[in-house]
């Protein structure tokens, strides 16, 4: 028992964004989960669970998705193993059906909201803010992609969301950061709003630019290019401004 206890404190510690809390509270946090398993393409949790509960990815990758506009579900965050973020407050109104889906088979942890703030509780405030973050999830990365979004062309939302994709599911290799999971020129057409076919124009493109590469079949970021990429498209936007203010 001490030793299956020990095996799942060690898998809590390896999650990157609940791996600050320490062997005490993990042992606790795990003793506290209820674990079950999602198949492939299943509803891990939705708006009608209960908003009290915090769910952990103990293994697989999930993503969250919401209804648009036209009521079209479309992907939102792609989720690396660790806290689930949780969704955002409702807006009066509106209804955004988010969702959270198993995009491979999946373990999941699940416990009550109220315990485990009472477990995390006993740390800096510095760790209370990192909690709070991780059940936020980043949102605010969401906000800020779209307001990107509006004044970007398509290479250019690719590119960003390439280097977000890096962020949470980048693993260090010879030409830059390889991507762990499969990156699905579907997915990334619902991420940066276009068509399919449009996407895979565009990496075959960013493949001839040395953007990116294969290692097999993961995609791997050049991170250096696609930065320089990025910041010299907005040096010739802001070029583009100046003179359209000038006339």
């Amino acid at each position: 028992m001490a030793t299956a206890r020990a095996s799942s404190t060690r898998r809590l510690r390896g999650l990157k964004n609940i791996s600050w809390l320490s062997g005490r509270q993990l042992d606790r946090l795990s003793n506290g989960l209820t674990v079950s398993m999602a198949e492939k393409r299943a509803i891990i949790f939705d708006e009608k669970h209960s908003p009290d509960s915090a769910y952990i990815l103990l293994a697989g990758v999930a993503r969250i998705t919401c209804r648009n506009r036209k009521g079209q579900r479309t992907l939102v965050i792609m989720v690396a193993p660790g806290m689930i973020p949780g969704f955002p407050p409702p807006v009066p109104g509106i209804s955004y059906n988010f969702r959270c889906e198993a995009v491979t088979v999946c373990r999941i942890g699940a416990v009550e909201l109220e315990t485990f703030i009472e477990i995390s509780l006993g740390v800096a405030s510095a760790d209370f803010r990192r909690l709070a973050a991780s059940y936020l999830g980043r949102w605010d990365l969401v906000q800020l992609r779209c307001a990107n979004f509006m004044s970007c062309t398509l290479e250019e939302r690719l590119a960003l969301i390439l280097l977000e994709l890096c962020e949470n599911f980048g693993v260090p290799d010879p030409k830059g950061v390889r991507l762990t999971l499969p990156a699905r020129h579907r997915d990334l057409a619902e991420l940066v709003g276009a068509s399919r076919p449009r996407i895979t124009e565009h990496l075959i493109m960013f493949e001839k630019r040395h953007l990116i590469s294969r290692n097999r079949r993961q995609l791997v970021v050049n991170r250096e290019r696609v930065e320089a990429f990025l910041s010299q498209a907005h040096i010739v936007s802001d070029d583009a401004a100046l003179r359209a203010s000038a006339s």
